[in-house]
């Protein structure tokens, strides 16, 4: 399973979803998805946009979890 650690990362700049959707024009809904292991797919440029705000690598925002 893939885990997001996009809640982590936000913690960690002390940024909220809100902010973060705010400062990336990605769509706040899409944003909760993401940081609540919701999303169906997740388009590269939204990754790019996330990466780039938050000074990460896609790595960083996901975890491999063997079940």
């Amino acid at each position: 399973m893939i885990k997001s650690k996009l809640k982590v990362m936000l913690a960690l700049r002390e940024m909220t979803q809100t902010e973060l959707a705010q400062k990336t024009s990605v769509r706040p809904p899409t944003i909760s998805a993401l940081a609540n292991n919701n999303a169906k797919h997740i388009p590269i440029d939204v990754l790019d946009k996330i990466c780039k705000e938050l000074q990460c690598n896609v790595g960083d925002l996901f975890e491999y979890i063997d079940e």
